[in-house]
């Protein structure tokens, strides 16, 4: 009988136990901030899951888990990602809206990848590399997908100047550029979903998003960080092309 009434366990305080939590030393030509970064993907759950699961990156984990609230990725829908790399949003995507055909009593549908940087292949995914900003890239994108999608989303993001006001509105102003690709190329009932960062700026868009959509909610999912300031947009119920900018916006669901 142990002290602390446990038969063959030895009473402790707690000292030598092993802390599992990695820590990075400080290496030579190493930021501090890079250091902490990376001790904290180290330590991510996220990280470690999409490694088992086979995800190109924790970020899968976000549509995921905005999908399994909202359910706009179905089987046979044809979908748009926007600033689709390393690829983790495609690789959800070809899995639920059965791209591969792998259920053959469902139907099959299309996912179509865009980003700046190459992206290494994806079974059932058609990806390009382009530079969604360019003059003529909505043309580029309408042809490779031959005809309206079902669901457009983005996570695009601009390379972080340190600024966080800059950032802001840059990541706003891409967000803003996918909204009006996906109002030129959703069908009717069709999904918009997109990143930001809070801060106000993003107000604008959240007027034209619930002008032309029939409800738009702003999400944190469990996957992204406490410590960020993203958030997505889920838009859904497009109301189709037409939609002038005197129409009366429904109201829009809280920041959940």
């Amino acid at each position: 009988m142990t002290d602390d009434g446990k038969t063959g366990e030895k009473a402790t305080s707690g000292r030598g136990r092993r802390d599992l939590r990695v820590r990075v030393k400080t290496a030579k030509g190493r930021k501090l901030s890079s250091t902490l970064w990376l001790e904290r993907q180290l330590n991510d759950p996220y990280v470690s899951r999409a490694k088992r699961e086979g995800y190109r990156g924790r970020a899968a984990y976000k549509i995921l888990e905005l999908d399994d609230k909202f359910g706009f990725l179905k089987p046979g829908v044809r979908v748009v990602d926007l600033g689709c790399a390393p690829g983790g949003w495609c690789q959800v995507a070809v899995a639920r809206v059965n791209a591969l055909g792998e259920r053959a009593n469902k139907p099959r549908g299309t996912v179509l990848g865009v980003d700046l940087q190459v992206v290494e292949p994806i079974a059932g995914a058609v990806i390009h590399q382009l530079d969604f900003l360019e003059e003529g890239a909505d043309d580029k994108v309408k042809a490779w997908l031959g005809g309206r999608a079902d669901v457009v989303m983005s996570d695009m993001a601009a390379a972080s100047s340190g600024h966080k006001q800059t950032d802001h509105l840059r990541i706003v102003a891409l967000c803003e550029a996918a909204a009006e690709f996906a109002f030129d190329v959703l069908e009717e009932g069709g999904t918009f979903v997109a990143k930001v960062l809070a801060g106000g700026a993003e107000i604008g868009l959240q007027t034209t998003l619930k002008r032309n959509f029939t409800r738009v909610a702003n999400v944190k999912p469990p996957a992204s960080r406490p410590d960020s300031s993203e958030k997505f947009v889920v838009a859904t119920g497009f109301r189709g092309a037409g939609i002038g900018p005197g129409d009366s916006p429904d109201g829009e669901d809280p920041v959940q």
